[in-house]
C-alpha cells in the first residue's frame, strides 16, 4: 500500500489551476511510484483517470523526451531529470557542496549525505555513498519521515508550533510510514511498538537537543544497523539551508564512537559549506528559448495525442537554475517563451500542488520537485541510458550495435542490440576483447593522454588476430592519432576475418570519452565507403542522443559507466 500525501491546497485546485498539467504530474508520480516503469493500464488504475487521458498524457511526455512507451508499458526517461535538476541547480547546495561531500566521504571512508527539509520529512539532494558489502541505499530524490533521521531532528528543531501539528497528524494517519516508500517496510505489528514508531515525546527531545548542541544523531532509527552523525549547514543569514550527515554501521562504529571520532572531520566540512555559501553565484546561461515553436509543431504533427499546456507548463520548471533560485512571473516568461498568462496558470498549478512556492512577488521550487521521478532515475547506468537509442539505431541501420568502456587494455561490452539476421555478430554483456583490434577500442584508446596511451599500449601484447590486424607499434600510434582527428573509427577485418566495424565515442559533460558505440556487420554488407555514408551519420546522431542524456542524468547524480 501506498499513501500519497496531500496537495499543498486540501481545497482543491484553483480556477485558474491547468487540468492537463495536474493530470500529467499524477501520471509522472503514478510512474515514480512503481520505480519508473508501469503498464499503462496501472498508471489509469493508480491515478482514477480515463485511459484516453493518461494515453495523451503518457504520448505528450513520450514526444518531450520524459518518458518511453514500449507495447503498452510506460517508463520514465533519463531527460526528465531536468526537472529535478532545476531545483537541485537553483537550491544552491549540490553544486557548491557536493564536492566537499566527497572530500570528506573519502577522507573519512564513511558515506556522506546532504538533505533538505521537505515538510515535515528531509530529502536527500546528494550521496557520497562507500562502496561495500553494507552501504547506503537511498537515492538522490528520496523522502524520509524526519522523525527516523538524525538530520530531521536539525530540522525539528526550527519547527513553528503549526508544523509540529501537521507533524502529528501524518504520524497519526500514517504510523507505519507507508508515504514513505524510501524507508524500510515494517510490519503491521510494528505500530504497537513505541521504540520503531517513535513516540511524539521522544521527537521532541530530541530536536530539542539537537537545537541545543549543534548536532544530531541517528541510532538505528531507519533500520538495524545503521548510524548517522548530522550537523546543520547554515547560509550567511543564518538559515539551515541542508543538513551534513555521515553515515555508518554498528559493524563499524556505535553512535557514540561516530560522534567521538568523525565530529571534527564533518565540522571542517562544514565551515567550508558555509564559506562556500557565501561566494556569489552567477546566473548559468540558458539557451534561446524556442518553446512556443516547439510545441505548436508537435501539436500539428501529433493532433489531439499530443497536450499542449501539460507540455509547456512543465517547461516552466526548467526556469529556474543557478543563480535563479527565485523567478518573478515576467522572469518565467521570458526564460521559456511563454506567455505571461499561460505561464501563470502553471505556476498557479505548481503551487497547488507543492511544487513551488510563492515569495512575495515571485516563485521558487520546493524539493517535492523531486518526487517526478528524479529518484529511481538517479541510479540509471549509461548502459541503460544508451540500451533505447541502441535499438533505435539497430532498428535503422539493420545491423548488430553496441556500447562497451575501456577495462585495461581491452574493451568490455557494456550493452548490445543484435540485429536479427542468420550472419550476424554474436557477443554477450561482459564480453572482452583487445583494444588496439577494435573499433571501439581504438576510439577510446585515441581519446586517452599521449602519457598513458603509451603506457598502456607498452604494456599490450600486439599480437595479429588476422592477417589484416595492424600490430606494428608506429603504424597504431599513427592510426590512432587519426581516429582522435576523424572522431571515429573504421576497422576492416583486423579483428577477425569478415568483420566490419564502425565506432564513435560518447562523451560526458567533461568532454571525456567514457564510452564508444559502434555498429558491427559482415563485410559483405556494405563497402567501407558505404559504411562511413550511410552509418556514420547514424552511429553520431546515436552518441548525441546518448551524450544529450547523460549529460543531463550525470549533472548531479554519479552515473556508473558499466
Amino acid at each position: 500500500m501506498t499513501v500519497t500525501p496531500p496537495s499543498a491546497d486540501p481545497g482543491g485546485p484553483p480556477p485558474e489551476a491547468v487540468g492537463p498539467l495536474l493530470r500529467g504530474v499524477a501520471v509522472l508520480r503514478a510512474l515514480a511510484a512503481a520505480d519508473g516503469r508501469r503498464p499503462v493500464g496501472e498508471l489509469v488504475r493508480a491515478t482514477g483517470l480515463a485511459r484516453s487521458t493518461v494515453d495523451r498524457a503518457t504520448a505528450t511526455l513520450a514526444r518531450m523526451g520524459y518518458v518511453r512507451l514500449d507495447g503498452h508499458s510506460a517508463t520514465l526517461a533519463p531527460r526528465l531529470m531536468e526537472l529535478g535538476n532545476a531545483y537541485l541547480a537553483a537550491s544552491h547546495v549540490p553544486g557548491p557542496l557536493g564536492p566537499l561531500a566527497e572530500q570528506l566521504a573519502d577522507e573519512l571512508d564513511e558515506s556522506v549525505s546532504l538533505a533538505v527539509p521537505d515538510r515535515d520529512g528531509i530529502r536527500f539532494v546528494h550521496q557520497s555513498a562507500r562502496r561495500r558489502a553494507l552501504s547506503l541505499s537511498f537515492r538522490i530524490g528520496d523522502l524520509l519521515p524526519a522523525e527516523r533521521t538524525a538530520p530531521g531532528a536539525l530540522f525539528a528543531a526550527d519547527w513553528t508550533d503549526e508544523q509540529w501539528t501537521g507533524w502529528r497528524e501524518r504520524r497519526a494517519a500514517d504510523p507505519l510510514d507507508q508515504g514513505f516508500p524510501a524507508v524500510p517496510e515494517r510490519p503491521a505489528a510494528d505500530a504497537e511498538r513505541p521504540r520503531l514508531a517513535v513516540p511524539a515525546e521522544e521527537f521532541e527531545a530530541r530536536a530539542a537537543e539537537a537545537r541545543g548542541a549543534g548536532l544530531a544523531v541517528d541510532d538505528q532509527l531507519i533500520e538495524p544497523g545503521l548510524v548517522a552523525l548530522a550537523l546543520p549547514v547554515r547560509d550567511p543569514e543564518g538559515r539551515t539551508v541542508c543538513a551534513l550527515s555521515v553515515v555508518s554501521h554498528t559493524s563499524r562504529h556505535t553512535a557514540a564512537s561516530l560522534r567521538r571520532s568523525l565530529l571534527p572531520g564533518a565540522r571542517r566540512t562544514v565551515a567550508a559549506m558555509e564559506r562556500a555559501l557565501r561566494a556569489p553565484v552567477a546566473p548559468r546561461a540558458r539557451p534561446e528559448p524556442g518553446l512556443a515553436g516547439w510545441t505548436a509543431a508537435s501539436k500539428q504533427e501529433s493532433g489531439s495525442g499530443f497536450v499542449e499546456s501539460l507540455a509547456r507548463g512543465l517547461t516552466v520548471l526548467t526556469a529556474f537554475d543557478e543563480g535563479r533560485d527565485a523567478l518573478s512571473l515576467s522572469a518565467v516568461a521570458e526564460a521559456t517563451g511563454l506567455a505571461r498568462a499561460t505561464a501563470r496558470r502553471a505556476l498557479l498549478s505548481f503551487e497547488h500542488l507543492g511544487l513551488v512556492r510563492r515569495d512575495g512577488r515571485e516563485f521558487r521550487l520546493t524539493p517535492r520537485v523531486l518526487d517526478l521521478g528524479h529518484a529511481p532515475l538517479s541510479r540509471c547506468t549509461l548502459p541503460e541510458i544508451a540500451a533505447p537509442h541502441l535499438a533505435a539505431l539497430v532498428r535503422t541501420v539493420h545491423d548488430s550495435a553496441s556500447l562497451a568502456v575501456l577495462d585495461g587494455d581491452a574493451i568490455r561490452y557494456t550493452a548490445r542490440v543484435a540485429t536479427s539476421r542468420i550472419m550476424s555478430v554474436h557477443l554477450t554483456i561482459g564480453t572482452r576483447l583487445p583494444a588496439y583490434a577494435a573499433s571501439l577500442g581504438r576510439v577510446l584508446l585515441a581519446d586517452l593522454p599521449a602519457a598513458e596511451r603509451a603506457t598502456l599500449l607498452d604494456g599490450s601484447e600486439l599480437r595479429p588476430l588476422t592477417p589484416h590486424t595492424v600490430t606494428e607499434r608506429a603504424a597504431l600510434d599513427a592510426l590512432l592519432d587519426d581516429v582522435r582527428t576523424a572522431q571515429h573509427a573504421l576497422v576492416d577485418e583486423e579483428l577477425e576475418e569478415g568483420l566490419r566495424s564502425l565506432a564513435v565515442p560518447v562523451r560526458d559533460a567533461s568532454g571525456r570519452a567514457v564510452a564508444a558505440v559502434n555498429v558491427a556487420m559482415h563485410s559483405s554488407r556494405r563497402t567501407p565507403a558505404q559504411v562511413r555514408a550511410e552509418v556514420l551519420p547514424q552511429l553520431r546522431a546515436t552518441a548525441a542522443r546518448i551524450e544529450a542524456e547523460l549529460r543531463i542524468a550525470g549533472r548531479f547524480s554519479r552515473i556508473a559507466t558499466a
